[in-house]
């Protein structure tokens, strides 16, 4: 049984709106989803149907309906206490706040989104759509490797609820990543993108597994490796037309036709699309219509022009490149765990669970982190890490300094870990680190960014003459049975300066 089949009310109703939306056609759901809020009583039943009108809205560009939109789903779903709709709901305002400009609300929403479909513990078809609509968001405001793993936990879920694969293809995804690789100029990586999604419309033509939703993303992949003057045997004209009603559809078949006309040598009337008919920079990024400028300028044989407009594609890029986006992520993860910590006294607020000079959890909440960890059945690496030359900095420095060593230590651990994960104060300057779901290789990414950041620090200004540095070692909670008190000795045993 799905989720929507637990639903009191309008099942059926709900199941043929979520069709159409996956086919592309919003405009026809919405009345759909109007119909059922006007009769349903059920909280649940009502809570979904406010959530999936507001992804309709999206759908359709409807940016000026989006606010009350949001306003009403996120209140419904604060009276249904349920990971599910929370996450889709999070995922939807995440593509809202992109469409409307807005980078910092976008990113909480992300964080919320992933956070509450990680803890859905049913593996069935909605849980998998709400993931694919989480990369999609990912990927709309960015973060192309969480958009990837997104997708790729999509397809997972999806499996489990006998969903096949080639369902998430999600092409804008690579689509997305292959332009902003020749917006930062790898235009050979671009292309290798392309040809990858053209090969895949070959393998689901094969298979009559092509989404409607997904013609024009293949047929604007199509147009602009042929803009690049990269050969292809598919028709790229034929994908760009159908492909549903949103506003994304229509804004990549004008680029698409862009793109034809320069593979047709037509440089000037490509121009005079690009300057007739704006485009929302929110669908493949401000620097699309800037490099394709510079794509026709350069067939024009205008060289100097060509430079000027990718030189402005390029600006743009920049802002927006992924280490600082990352980066960006992991802040907006660590404000909203201190807000949940203020908001939550009940869960967080016992001082014996805190560490009182670093803040951190204390050993007693993080055995009762991990034990809440085991019983989900998932696994972690976990990590020892303590402090080299802590010992020195007490007898030449005095308490005070080395309690200063540590409360800086802590803040380096709660910088560069990743989103999700939990950082304790064990004992002493010996610090435990949490990484839900991950292997020795993120362990290991992890390990270095802590090491450099630690490095980095100011050691002497604080502690003159007494070098500080990190040791860590690394081992598996979950892992063949193993608990915390074994991965905690295992990790301890094999540590080594970072």
């Amino acid at each position: 049984m799905s989720w929507l089949d637990q639903l009191a009310e309008h099942v059926e109703d709900l199941r043929r709106a979520g069709d159409l939306q996956q086919h592309g056609q919003s405009a026809p759901a919405l009345p759909i989803l109007d119909a059922v809020l006007a009769s349903a009583s059920d909280p649940a039943t009502r809570a979904y149907a406010l959530v999936q009108r507001f992804g309709a809205l999206i759908n359709l560009g409807r940016a000026g309906e989006l606010a009350a939109a949001m306003a009403a789903a996120s209140e419904a779903v604060r009276e249904v206490p349920d990971p599910y709709l929370r996450g889709q709901m999070h995922a939807f305002a995440a593509l809202g706040a992109h469409l409307q400009s807005n980078l910092d609300r976008g990113v909480t929403h992300l964080v919320q989104a992933s956070r509450a479909l990680a803890a859905v513990p049913e593996r069935d078809s909605e849980t998998a759509w709400g993931w694919h609509d989480l990369a999609m968001a990912y990927s709309y405001l960015g973060f192309h490797g969480q958009a990837l793993t997104a997708i790729e936990q999509a397809r997972e879920v999806g499996a489990s609820a006998g969903l096949a694969s080639e369902v998430f293809a999600a092409p804008g995804i690579r689509l997305r990543n292959a332009v902003a690789l020749d917006h930062q100029g790898d235009t050979d990586g671009c292309l290798r993108v392309l040809r990858d999604i053209d090969a895949e419309l070959s393998r689901y033509l094969a298979t009559d597994q092509l989404r409607p939703g997904s013609r024009t993303v293949y047929g604007y992949a199509l147009a602009r490796r042929a803009a690049l003057g990269d050969a292809t045997a598919s028709d790229a004209a034929r994908w760009l037309t159908g492909g549903g009603d949103s506003a994304r559809t229509r804004d990549l078949r004008h680029l698409g036709s862009v793109c034809l006309s320069i593979a047709a040598r037509r440089p000037q009337q490509a121009l005079a699309m690009l300057e007739a008919v704006p485009v929302s920079a929110e669908v493949l990024g401000a620097p699309e219509p800037a490099r394709l400028r510079s794509i026709c300028h350069a067939s024009a044989g205008d060289h100097a022009a060509a430079h000027a407009a990718d030189r402005y594609a390029f600006r743009l890029a920049a802002l927006r490149i992924d280490q600082l986006r990352d980066g960006y992520l992991d802040g907006v993860a660590a404000r909203l765990d201190a807000q949940e910590t203020h908001r939550d006294p009940g869960r967080y607020g016992d001082e014996t669970l805190a560490d009182p000079l670093t803040g951190l959890p204390n050993r007693r909440q993080l055995e009762r982190y991990v034990d809440s960890l085991l019983a989900r059945g998932e696994r972690a690496a976990i990590g020892v890490c303590d402090v080299v030359g802590f010992t020195t900095v007490n007898m030449r420095h005095g308490r005070h300094l080395g309690d200063l060593v540590l409360q800086r230590i802590a803040g380096v651990l709660h910088r560069v870990m990743r989103r999700g994960d939990f950082v304790a104060r064990f004992a002493g300057d010996e610090f435990v680190l949490v990484l839900p779901g991950a292997g020795p290789h993120q362990a290991a990414e992890v390990s270095r960014r802590i090491g450099s950041a630690a490095m980095a620090e100011n050691w002497q200004a604080l502690v003159p003459g007494t070098p500080i540095g990190l040791a860590s070692g690394w081992s598996e909670v979950g892992a063949n049975g193993r608990g915390l008190s074994a991965a905690l000795a295992a990790a301890a045993a094999g540590r080594k300066p970072t």
